[in-house]
C-alpha cells in the first residue's frame, strides 16, 4: 500500500493508540506474537503493492488502505511498548515520556520515508526507472526481508 496522507494518518493513530493503551496496561499481547505480526504486515503491504497494478482511488480501496494502515499501526505500536514501558518505570508522569517517545517514532518514520522518496526520485527521475518497476523492486525487497523475519519469529 503506497504511502499517502490517509495511510500515514492511520499509522500515526494506530501507533499512538496502541502506545497509550499498552502503557496504561489496558491491552497486552504476547511479544512473540507481535514480533511475528510486524513482518507479516510488511509482507502484506509488499504483496498488495505487487498485485496492485494501478493506484485505484475508489472509496472502497481508500477504506481498505486506511483500515489496514490503522491495524498495522496498532501492531507496530505494540512492538515499541516494551521499550517504552522500560522508560516509564523511572517516571512519575506518563504524559511527557509518552508524547516524546511517540513524536520520536513519527519523526523517525518521516526521515525514513523522506530517504526512500529521495532515492526513489533519483532512480525514477534521474535514471528513468519506471515507477511501476521501482515499486516492484522495493516491494520485492520487502517481501524477501519480511519472509526471513517471519520464519525467524514464527510463533511456536
Amino acid at each position: 500500500m503506497e504511502t499517502n496522507s490517509h495511510t500515514y494518518n492511520g499509522i500515526f493513530i494506530g501507533h499512538s493508540a496502541s502506545l497509550i493503551l499498552a502503557s496504561l496496561n489496558i491491552v497486552s499481547f504476547p511479544s512473540k506474537m507481535i514480533e511475528f505480526l510486524i513482518p507479516l504486515t510488511i509482507f502484506i503491504t509488499a504483496v498488495w503493492n505487487t498485485l496492485n497494478k494501478k493506484d485505484d482511488a475508489t472509496r472502497l480501496t481508500t477504506i481498505i488502505k486506511y483500515s489496514a494502515a490503522l491495524i498495522f499501526g496498532l501492531i507496530h505500536g505494540l512492538g515499541f511498548t516494551n521499550y517504552l514501558k522500560g522508560l516509564l518505570n523511572a517516571e512519575d508522569s506518563l504524559f511527557m515520556p509518552l508524547l516524546g517517545f511517540n513524536l520520536g517514532i513519527e519523526v523517525g518514520q518521516i526521515m525514513i520515508v523522506g530517504a526512500i522518496l529521495l532515492v526513489s526520485t533519483i532512480f525514477i527521475g534521474g535514471f528513468k526507472v519506471k515507477r511501476r518497476e521501482w515499486s516492484l523492486i522495493l516491494s520485492g525487497a520487502g517481501i524477501g526481508v519480511s519472509l526471513i523475519l517471519m520464519i525467524e519469529r514464527w510463533p511456536g
